[in-house]
């Protein structure tokens, strides 16, 4: 064995904790996802616009929630709490969902499971970034990425499961739902541990509050907001779930009994790169792993706009999967990287907001594409904005490493 292998830490407690944690909310999240609409429309008699509206607003709730607590959890010093809340939240929603007999209460639980989704995905991001040794903070990101994606992977599967299982009863399968919540917020309350930050006070363990303060933006630092273009640029090519499952099904005839498989599919492939690209990226530049995701989401989408039968475009969902995985974890890594400890959850908010911006511009065009010249034309385009992003991001790299030699040098 090699001084090398001998001198790298091995993978925090707290990180399998919390990618386990993580896990279990995701299993529980899909169920709930993937059923509340149908249920919504045949058993309540809601009609589709609001259906349409109720989503569209937990969404924006779920987005706004990722920047005010990751700001929120800098300011607090602390993460470990407002993860709790998040978590809380997204658990009481479950039976809540099982006893609503109206639209009104399954807005409210809506809201609350996704509002509490993005009250604790910003704090769990930078919590990761806290807890990893830098040796594996790439490792530490992606089995995090692995175990949520096999969460929603699992997600579908038991949702279907208890369906089929309890008669399609409904209430059940919330009451079902609410099992995996709640073992995910025991396990975060008694197994995560937060990391003392280094400059509470040893006896009291008070910690000195980080006022909140524009002038923190600028502190992000340059090779921040550079990443930050590159994701903008990148996120206009991801044009959806949605759009997979509608090109199966209208242009290759997926039945809609079999449309689950596509997500099934594209989680599942997901879930398998995260972890090792995550490994491979604590021996290899992250701009390099992250250009190649985009190189795969190039080839994803020239496979799904030119497929000429099912098996081609299953194949094409998996490498889309593929891709996620890589850059996913990437970016989330890469975000760790270069902003202040400080800042870390200030960083993913941001990071978390305009990569909502630009995935709804996305949507949107995607969408307006294959109403005016089929699914096909909406991969292909989605190519061509790949191949922007793949430029933006060799001229990013490059950047980076002239600010990152300057600033090693001017240390000296």
């Amino acid at each position: 064995m090699s001084q090398k292998n001998l001198n790298t830490p091995s993978i925090p407690f707290s990180i399998w904790a919390l990618g386990i944690a993580t896990f279990l909310i995701n299993v529980s999240s899909v169920i709930v996802f993937g059923l509340s609409a149908v249920y919504m429309k045949t058993i309540l008699g809601v009609g589709t616009g609001w259906i349409g509206l109720l989503e569209g607003v937990v969404e924006a709730g779920a987005y706004a929630t990722k920047v005010f607590s990751g700001v929120f959890s800098d300011y607090l010093r602390r993460r470990k709490a407002i993860m709790i809340w998040g978590f809380a939240l997204a658990t009481i929603a479950r039976p809540l969902l099982a006893i609503s007999s109206s639209f009104g209460a399954v807005f409210t639980a809506r809201i609350l499971d996704r509002v509490g989704n993005g009250v604790q995905s910003t704090p769990r991001d930078a919590l990761v970034g806290d807890i990893s040794p830098p040796e594996i903070k790439g490792t530490c990101y992606g089995l995090r990425q692995s175990l949520a994606t096999a969460g929603s992977f699992f997600g579908g599967i038991v949702g279907v499961a208890a369906m089929l299982w309890t008669g399609q009863n409904f209430q059940m399968v919330f009451w079902i739902a609410s099992i995996p919540a709640i073992l995910a917020l025991i396990i975060l309350i008694l197994a995560v541990k937060e990391p003392e930050p280094k400059d509470a006070d040893p006896k009291t363990h008070k910690i000195a509050r980080h006022p909140i303060h524009w002038n923190d933006l600028p502190r992000l630092g340059r090779p921040y907001w550079l990443l930050m273009i590159v994701a903008s640029v990148f996120m206009l090519a991801r044009v959806g779930e949605a759009m997979l499952i509608l090109h199966a099904h209208q242009n290759f005839g997926l039945s809609e009994s079999y449309t689950p498989l596509i997500l099934i599919l594209y989680n599942g492939a997901n879930s398998l790169a995260s972890y090792p690209i995550g490994r491979l990226s604590d021996k290899i530049d992250r701009h390099i792993i992250l250009g190649l995701g985009v190189v795969i989401l190039i080839v994803a989408d020239i496979l799904l706009g030119w497929a000429p039968n099912l098996p081609t475009m299953m194949v094409g969902v998996a490498i889309w999967g593929i891709q996620i995985g890589i850059t996913q974890s990437m970016f989330l890594a890469l975000v760790a990287d270069t902003v202040p400890d400080d800042l870390r959850g200030t960083g993913f908010g941001i990071f978390y907001l305009i990569s909502a911006v630009s995935l709804v511009i996305a949507g949107t065009a995607g969408g307006t594409i294959a109403q005016h010249y089929t699914e096909h034309a909406t991969f292909m385009a989605s190519s061509v904005v790949g191949s922007v992003a793949l430029v933006v991001l060799i001229f990013v790299a490059k950047k980076t490493k002239k600010i990152e030699k300057t600033l090693i040098q001017s240390s000296i």
